[in-house]
């Protein structure tokens, strides 16, 4: 007769779950290897269990599927405390299946109670108990992962798991689960009020976030902003979004270009698509003069301790903006010009040609500046490659790289957490399955890359070719840069710079410290025509200060 562990892996399969992020313990190594064993699993095997949940939400980025880890009970559960959050936050569905200490000791010197410290966390917690339920207990995590889009983690005690277990019918799937309620329409009142504005504004820009991809509706986005002379811009999480039009601004908010924040600082209405409009889009900051409207289909009024939008239209992005498109066409006339005149020639030109930043700094020999690299870089590599980046101050520049579509662009922010870039390269590695022949870049930076080396031996064992840019200052950028804004001692915040191209090379990877960025040609050319993953370590300057941080030092660190 098979035992639960098997009957609960072969559930995990009928989910659709083809890939687990695991570090196997007591409490979760029957089940993680049935599931390896079943045809079509792929398993990572991590070296720490942050990087289990932090890689699964860069693979649900990747491939828009429900993620799977699997850590074991107790200090295997509470690792995960940095990277539940960020995936809570960001919304990404996800299942982490979480040994439970055997329910029938008497001792257990891994024991805790693990619901409220997943629940703290935002994610959802089954404590699955009970033997006959253990099928609804999963379909359960799989519909609040799909239907909620959050983390829901299954606790399941590890000596149940082992015990003898017979279904009297075949597996279900949480689709029973699912509401067939089809695509949110919008108040046709609201669509009417939104409209008015858009056709009367002068200067409008339409704002796009992952909301946009996960409805589809990129195209009719492009066209609603041509229809309303309208600029387009996108989220950082959804970076690259209209990197093709001759219109599209980039990046909104903290990681604004010059130009970009010189046009929202005039805009008289903003229209947000599939965006929460975050505190970090500095609404509050920049746009002083525009109307904002908010399409989303769970939109709030009081976000990140400030007002949102002004006007509020509830509805799928897709069903949203085709509604808009109508009522612009029944108001104006089809093809009829609304008064927008914020699109010039000379404004194409400015955004195809300006650099993101331009300010000038003194650059100590030997070492470069951080936009040259990035620059040299953006030359080499392929628009179809992925782009991962990790946190921190290096995180600001290479997201002004030109031309790169949103679905191969990968970062996690939403907790502010530094030190998962090598975790979201894994995961992305995992999506694209492409082995030796891998087409991903990671930004990450010198003191970002050390939170999780160890992982660049599981970069190796796995196979996967990864051209690790190390962005190395020496130290923790983001402190350094603040320390000294307010006077004070920044010995503590720097720390050297790392060999990280030995450090690769005693990982069996390749490596090369780059100080001219004329070298990067030739390096590029050389990791593509071979197999192996390779860290560049990146010397730049310490001197050069991003500008969300100069933002960040004028208003002073701490006000908000």
């Amino acid at each position: 007769m098979p035992k639960l562990y098997q009957a609960l892996a072969e559930a995990f399969r009928a989910e659709g779950v083809d890939t687990q992020f695991v570090l196997m313990g007591d409490g979760n190594m029957h089940w993680s290897t049935a599931f390896a064993g079943l045809p079509g699993v792929h398993s990572v095997h991590v070296r720490h269990e942050h990087v289990t949940v932090a890689a699964a939400t860069a693979y649900n980025v990747a491939t828009n599927k429900v993620a799977v880890a699997s850590v074991t009970c107790g200090p295997g559960l509470t690792q995960l405390m940095t990277a539940l959050p960020a995936a809570v936050r960001a919304r990404l569905p996800m299942v982490v299946f979480a040994g439970e200490s055997p329910i029938n000791a008497k001792f257990y010197n891994q024991d805790i109670d693990q619901a409220p410290l997943v629940t703290a966390t935002g994610a959802h917690y089954i404590a699955a108990h009970s033997v006959p339920r253990m099928m609804d207990y999963v379909r359960e995590a799989f519909h609040v992962a799909k239907y909620e889009r959050r983390p829901a983690v299954i606790g399941i005690p590890y000596d149940l798991q082992k015990l003898e277990y017979m279904a009297n019918q075949p597996y279900e799937t949480s689709a029973i689960y699912q509401p067939n309620a089809g695509r949110m329409h919008p108040d046709p009142a609201i669509v009417a009020e939104a409209v008015e504005r858009l056709a009367a504004a002068k200067r409008p820009i339409i704002l796009g976030g992952r909301g946009v991809l996960w409805s589809g509706a990129r195209e009719a986005v492009i066209r609603l902003a041509d229809r309303c002379g309208a600029l387009l811009s996108n989220t950082l999480p959804a970076r690259g979004l209209f990197h093709d039009h001759p219109f599209g601004l980039g990046i909104t908010g903290s990681y604004f270009t010059s130009l970009g924040r010189e046009m929202y600082e005039s805009a008289d209405v903003v229209l947000a698509v599939g965006t929460s409009l975050s505190y970090y889009l500095g609404g509050g900051h920049y746009w002083t003069q525009a109307t904002k409207i908010q399409l989303d289909d769970a939109p709030r009024g009081l976000r990140d301790g400030q007002k949102a939008a002004d006007i509020y239209v509830r509805s799928d992005a897709l069903v949203g903006i085709e509604a808009i498109l109508a009522g612009l066409d029944k108001k104006m006339g089809a093809g009829k010009p609304t008064a927008a005149a914020i699109r010039t020639r000379e404004l194409a030109q400015r955004i195809a040609t300006e650099p993101a930043d331009s300010m000038a700094f003194d650059i100590e020999p030997g070492v470069l500046d951080p936009r040259e690299a990035i620059r040299a870089i953006d030359a080499v590599v392929p628009k179809d490659w992925d782009i991962v980046v990790g946190g921190g101050h290096q995180a600001y520049f290479n997201a002004q790289m030109r031309g790169r579509p949103a679905e191969r662009y990968t970062t996690v922010r939403e907790f502010g957490a530094v030190g998962n870039g090598l975790s979201y390269a894994l995961g992305v590695a995992a999506a694209r399955r492409q082995g030796r022949d891998g087409k991903i870049v990671l930004f990450e930076g010198d003191g970002g890359l050390m939170f999780h080396i160890q992982e660049l031996e599981t970069l190796k064992r796995q196979g996967y070719r990864i051209l690790i840019c190390v962005m190395n200052d020496g130290g923790y950028g983001s402190e350094f840069h603040k320390l000294r804004a307010d006077g004070l001692d920044d010995s503590l915040a720097i720390f050297g710079r790392p060999a990280f191209e030995k450090i690769a090379h005693g990982f069996g990877l390749r490596g090369h410290e780059i100080r001219d960025a004329s070298v990067i040609p030739k390096l590029f050319a050389d990791f593509a025509a071979q197999g192996e993953g390779e860290i560049w370590n990146i010397q730049i300057s310490d001197r050069v200060t991003a500008p969300v941080m100069r933002q960040t030092i004028k208003r002073g660190h701490g006000n908000m």
